[in-house]
């Protein structure tokens, strides 16, 4: 578990994250992190949550008309 400490800036407050959580989350200065409310409260996250919900539609419609997709590829 890492202690995050805020700091000010400009007019806005943001949190330092240590090189090591960086490497663990996957991510790069300019990359995106999405903060996902949970019951046991916020969890941060590389992967877009929407996108990973369309995915799942996607890979459940492939999964269904797979011999539909097959012929359509020849």
């Amino acid at each position: 578990m890492s202690a995050l400490k805020l700091t000010q800036i400009g007019n806005s407050v943001g949190v330092i994250l240590p090189k090591d959580l960086l490497t663990k989350l996957g991510v790069t200065k300019g990359n995106t992190l999405y903060a996902i409310e949970t019951e046991d409260g916020i969890r941060l996250t590389a992967a877009d949550p929407e996108f990973e919900a369309q995915m799942e539609v996607a890979r459940g419609l492939m999964k269904k008309w797979h011999n539909v997709l097959r012929e359509l590829a020849k």
